[in-house]
This record gives C-alpha cells, structure tokens and sequence, in this order.
C-alpha cells in the first residue's frame, strides 16, 4: 500500500511576505497553527497527505510553497531538477556550516502572523530532509512553542564540522537553548540507515538542548521489522503506511500528539 497522499482541494493559497521574501502560502483548517515547510521538491501528493492529516487532527495549516510546483507529483527528475536550483540558492544556503539562512526571517515571519489568526499563544513547526533544520531557525520567534525536524539534512554532510552542524548562527543557537529552558519544545526523527545526513547531527542536537529535544529513530537496518529498505528517508511522508500500519505510522501519531500537548488551543489562552 503506498503512502497516504492528497490534493489541494480545499487549500487556500496567498502570498506573504516576510524577511524581504515574498512566496505563496497554503492554508486550510481550524484550532491552533502549524507551519509545514515541505521536503523537496515541494508541495507533493505526500506532503498534502500530511498537511491533511495534521488539518484532521484539528490544526490551522499554513504550507509555505518555497519551492516546485504546487500539486505536482514526485518522480527523480523532478525531486534532482528541483535540488539542483535549491544547492545554489541564496536564502537557503544548502552548504553554509554555522551560519543563518534568510530564509529563516521569512518563516519567523509566517509562524508570528499564523500566531495571531489562530487560537492559543503559540504555533508548531514542522521542517522535512531539506528544510528539516529550518524548523529549528524558525523556533528563534518567540511565537513558536513546537518545533519538529524530519531527517534534517541542511548543511550537507560534505565535511566533518558540517556533520555535526545544527543548521543555526552561534546567536540563533543561543536563543534557541534559551527558549528551551523557557518550555519550547523540539523533536527530530530520522531513519537509522538514512545516508542523507549523519547521525552526528543528532548527537549535536541532544549535547546542545539536553532533555528539551525528544528524538526518534526508526529502524531501518537489513531485516527491520517494517520492511524498510536502507535508503528509507521521509519519515512523516513517503515511508508511513496505514495498511498494515508501521512504525513511520505510529511517528506521525506522535508527532501529532506532540504537537498537540505543546501547542495549546483557546482554552489555554495568550498572554496579557
């Protein structure tokens, strides 16, 4: 059985603008906001599958569209094409170790305004393989309670430094180790054979933000129990299935359930 997928139906698209940045923004549902940022290359079938999902769940979604074309299905021209042009890009800043991206500004932009249209005093963000670490960036604003990183895969591994590189400037990393002793809350997930960044990053993670960051590793060596083959990669996406349900399944529950503890609805209230 393949991955769960969807459509836009039902998807309202506009454009925002925010860190000198403008890209169109998909938004649907209701209760408390959570920033998706989509895997490469974009807005896919599985990428809406999730976003639906999380909009069931009882969540305001808003999709950023950074990249490809909205709707459009992954096939491996389109997924290289599509990583090709994001490698050279400015405001992402693919292979830059220790520093901040701007793309960062514009989704720190988009999780503040989300807060203010949504009920609660917070949003949740969730960040997948390229863009994974740039859920962690946007967890700078204040706004953010939540933060989740599937398989975070920027910067490459191409160096040893990069490897165990968080995806922050030393000013972005402060912040974010002192927002997680004021109750943010973080989650990484990653296969444990997945090749697309080093296990090291993880390492880095828990070193860095201690107990605020709870982390998950499925199995994916020769002979796992859920089939997976050692290129598993797209924990909350291409790899999760409903028939039998496997452990990328129960990941996505516990995402939901995380988010759903740590991002609190209108009963919670905002602050004075």
């Amino acid at each position: 059985m393949p991955a769960p997928t969807s459509t836009l139906d039902g998807w309202t698209p506009a454009p925002f603008t925010g860190g000198d940045l403008t890209y169109d923004v998909y938004s649907k549902g209701s209760g408390p906001g959570v920033v998706l940022i989509p895997e490469v290359p974009g807005l896919t079938p599985e990428v809406l599958g999730l976003a639906d999902h999380l909009v069931e769940s009882g969540f305001t979604v808003a999709v950023p569209s950074l990249f490809g074309t909205p709707g459009k299905p992954l096939s491996p021209g389109y997924g290289l094409q599509t990583m090709a042009k994001l490698c050279v890009a400015s405001e992402l800043k693919a292979f830059a170790a220790g520093a901040a991206r701007p793309i960062s500004a514009f989704l720190r932009a988009l999780a503040a305004d989300l807060n203010t249209r949504t009920p609660g005093r917070g949003v949740g963000v969730i960040g997948m393989c390229f863009t994974g670490g740039f859920a962690l960036a946007t967890a700078v604003d204040d706004s953010v309670l939540a933060a989740v990183m599937s398989q975070p895969s920027v910067p490459f591994s191409v160096s040893s430094a990069r490897k165990r590189d968080i995806g922050l400037s030393p000013a972005e990393a402060q912040t974010v180790q002192q927002r997680t002793k004021d109750g943010l809350c973080l989650m990484g997930l990653k296969f444990s054979e997945d090749k697309a960044f080093s296990s090291q990053r993880f390492d880095a993670y828990r070193q860095t933000f201690g107990d605020a960051i709870e982390l998950i590793v499925l199995d994916s060596s020769k002979g796992n129990p859920d089939g997976y083959s050692s290129t598993a990669h797209s924990v909350l996406t291409g790899e999760v299935r409903l028939d039998p349900p496997n452990s990328a399944l129960a990941a996505r529950e516990r995402v939901v359930a995380f988010l759903t503890e740590h991002v609190p609805g209108e009963n919670a209230g905002r602050p004075a």
